[in-house]
């Protein structure tokens, strides 16, 4: 008995501080279309094999899986307790190098307010797992910032091309300075596999797809030839604006950072939102406060339902609401002018849909029309047409 007594007794007075106890792993509330790329890129573990196969482990999670906004999800990052005297024996390392990579991290996470006190108040040490493990990158992650994008407003005012615009329209002069600093997400609907609802016309076929992808083109030049910095989330290389009115179907649409959109309709959404967020948060990190996201859809009702241009926001947002009614009040005073009768018909209200509940920025979702409707079809396969519509929305921004 007293054998024993001893042997304990050396086995807790030899062994360092350290290895009594197995340190916890820090646990974070998923964001709103928050993937597992971008909550990892958010902690810096992004560049890290391991830091992917930990997160997959501590929650039980494959690689296509999904996280849920609000959920609770444990990340790579081990909570050690601060020892008041340095991080080297609080841990139970030697490597000095190590310690500082350590302590600079921690000081980085409390400057971008990941942390809500230091490791020297709160007593508490960050140390993410691969620093341990595997501290070796292996990991490119791509960003999502393509090589020539419509936001990169460097060019000077004589020099201004833009080739998503497609040639005609590449060039794209800075008319004024009314939107810099702000940034705007322009998504238009559906895209890549899915051409959203289609409209017959004639012997033509109309995608849903092609013609919001044009408004919203025609919408996003308007942003930047005032300033704004502004993103075009779907995008076709070979597809600037037409003038045409009947636009070719086509299934060659990417996302932002030629991301190849998925089959089905959850992941393709998710892709999206995930874009957005990640450029959201970037942008945020800059210093950037006013940021944006303008989502444009045709609509598809029975061939004999009129449906002049309506607005949805997100129930739980105010400033989601508030855009949706300014961008409405400017259509209903352009249809005052423009309309013979002056009337319109167009609703605000409120709608629980991914692409407004998933992503960061104030968002609201446009319906141009029903595209089986044969007067309603008028609106977006006229050229001008869509050319106000674009210029319409982009005044309601203005008011």
């Amino acid at each position: 008995m007293l054998r024993n007594l001893t042997y304990i007794f050396i086995i807790l007075f030899i062994l360092p501080a350290a290895a009594l106890a197995e340190p916890d792993f820090y646990k974070v509330t998923a964001l709103p279309g928050d993937g597992i790329y971008s909550i990892l890129r958010r902690y810096e573990l992004d560049k890290h094999s391991c830091n992917f196969q930990q997160f997959y482990d501590l929650n039980k999670l494959n690689k296509k899986s999904h996280l849920l906004a609000g959920r609770t999800y444990y990340i790579p990052i081990l909570i050690y307790a601060f020892n008041g005297k340095t991080i080297r024996s609080s841990i139970g390392i030697n490597e000095w190098d190590l310690a500082v990579r350590i302590q600079k991290y921690n000081e980085r996470m409390l400057e971008r307010e990941l942390r809500e006190a230091s490791f020297k108040k709160d007593k508490v040490l960050w140390v993410p797992f691969h620093e341990i493990n595997c501290p070796g990158q292996d990991l490119k992650i791509p960003s999502p910032i393509s090589a020539s994008p419509e936001a990169d407003l460097s060019a000077g005012s004589g020099n201004r091309k833009f080739p998503i615009f497609g040639a005609k329209y590449a060039h794209t002069p800075l008319q004024s300075n009314k939107l810099k600093g702000k940034v705007f997400y322009v998504v238009s609907g559906h895209g890549g596999p899915d051409p959203g609802a289609m409209g017959k016309r004639g012997n033509y076929t109309l995608c849903e797809d092609e013609y919001a992808y044009d408004v919203a083109l025609r919408f996003c030049r308007n942003l930047v030839a005032h300033g704004a910095t502004a993103y075009m989330i779907n995008r076709d290389k070979n597809d600037g604006i037409r003038n045409d009115k009947f636009l070719d179907c086509d299934y060659d649409e990417l996302l932002w950072g030629d991301i190849r959109m998925m089959r089905q309709q959850k992941a393709r959404l998710f892709q999206r939102s995930n874009v957005i967020n990640e450029l959201y948060e970037k942008n945020k990190l800059a210093g950037v406060t006013n940021q944006t996201t303008i989502i444009i859809h045709v609509d598809s009702r029975s061939k004999g339902e009129r449906k002049d241009v309506f607005f949805y926001y997100h129930p739980s947002s105010g400033d989601s609401k508030s855009l949706a009614y300014k961008l409405h009040k400017a259509m209903k005073r352009k249809y005052k002018q423009h309309r013979k009768n002056g009337s319109y018909h167009g609703t605000v209200s409120s709608r629980d849909l991914h692409m407004l509940r998933e992503t960061k920025p104030t968002s609201v979702y446009i319906e141009l029309a029903n595209i089986k409707n044969t007067f309603d079809q008028q609106r977006i396969i006229l050229e001008s047409n869509r050319q106000a519509l674009a210029d319409w929305l982009f005044e309601g921004l203005l008011d």
